[in-house]
């Protein structure tokens, strides 16, 4: 005599996922970006750098610096990275296999447009998006879906262009969103333009198969469990030392903050490549940026740093290692930089 499996229930799953995303990102993101908007309009402020607090210029590099960056840090993303790996696994676990694959695993603009409307309510820094952008390419996402997912919820974060507009002023705000968009579709497209054969569409066969594979598993919610554990076992460890060296590393990477760095093609670009390779929480970028205008950089390097320190990192790019091929990070890193060199270049054009 054969038995049925009891298939699991996709209603179920999806109402879970709904749940998490939508508490959690109350709780760490809306209602706190919320509060934190009134903040910035009545005092032009939303707290000190974090790169360099009420001092003039990072710490010489030590352990004192690398654990008083990480701790700072930690405190202002470890809800969200808790919500980001939640999400991540459940993606894989709780939403129906070939779902991913039907709304961003296609290769045209599609799933680029997809990937990057559905960042908008994230808001997310780099790295505790990258957990989600990592199970949706488990989930078979395009790389430029992938992409403008984990892109988008950085540069186009509404919460972060409100907070620059009443810090920075509204004309910053503009230029993130003017070469946000710009970064975020224009990178997807490119990459799914060159995507490879492993990141080619799915075809109906093998979306039902997935769809079947999955049925076979049962037990979601263990599943889901499973995924979690695993997902924080291989990136937590890698991203704590990489905040750390980082962290021990600001006075390496920020040289020298005051009226010697000028709107100079060097500094611009050497502003672009700090600010890609360092690592902060959302929006922290817009108390950086105030403090060194406020001690007198020029508007082409500080325009530098509004483009390239949220997007990427060292630590989110190697979050993704294995959710990308090696190239295909090594043009979302280039693009970055080019970016903050626009952006750098536009500035001093308009005059901000």
């Amino acid at each position: 005599m054969t038995t049925t499996r009891s298939q699991p229930n996709p209603t179920l799953g999806w109402m879970t996922f709904l749940l998490i995303a939508v508490a959690g990102l109350f709780y760490v993101k809306w209602f706190p970006y919320y509060n934190k908007a009134f903040v910035a309009a009545s005092h032009h402020s939303i707290g000190l750098s974090i790169l360099t607090g009420a001092s003039a210029a990072p710490p010489e590099p030590s352990l004192r610096a690398a654990l008083d960056y990480a701790w700072a840090y930690g405190k202002a993303i470890w809800q969200a990275m808790v919500l980001g790996l939640l999400l991540g696994s459940a993606v894989q676990a709780l939403l129906p296999a070939h779902w991913v694959a039907r709304v961003l695993g296609r290769t045209g603009f599609g799933s680029v447009a997809a990937g990057g409307l559905l960042s908008l309510p994230g808001m997310m820094c780099t790295c505790c998006a990258a957990p989600v952008v990592a199970g949706l390419r488990e989930r078979h996402a395009s790389p430029g879906g992938a992409v403008a997912f984990w892109l988008g919820n950085t540069v186009l974060n509404p919460a972060a262009l409100v907070f620059m507009g009443f810090v920075l002023g509204w004309q910053w705000s503009a230029l993130r969103l003017v070469l946000g968009v710009a970064m975020v579709f224009g990178i997807g497209y490119l990459l799914n333009r060159v995507a490879g054969p492993d990141d080619r569409p799915l075809d109906d066969a093998r979306l039902a198969a997935l769809a079947a594979e999955q049925a076979a598993q049962g037990a979601p919610f263990a599943r889901w469990m499973k995924l979690l554990a695993r997902m924080t076992v291989r990136l937590v460890p890698e991203y704590v030392v990489l905040v750390l060296l980082l962290g021990a590393a600001r006075a390496w990477l920020f040289p020298h903050i005051g009226p010697d760095v000028g709107n100079t093609l060097g500094w611009i670009v050497a502003f672009a490549v700090a600010g890609t390779l360092f690592v902060i929480p959302t929006a922290g970028e817009v108390p950086i940026i105030q403090a060194m205008l406020s001690l007198g950089i020029g508007v082409g390097p500080a325009a530098a740093l509004l483009m390239t320190l949220p997007p990427v990192s060292v630590p989110s790019l190697a979050m993704l290692a294995r959710s990308f091929r090696p190239a295909t990070l090594t043009i979302v890193a280039t693009l970055v930089v080019v970016f903050g060199i626009a952006s750098g270049y536009l500035a001093i054009a308009l005059g901000l």
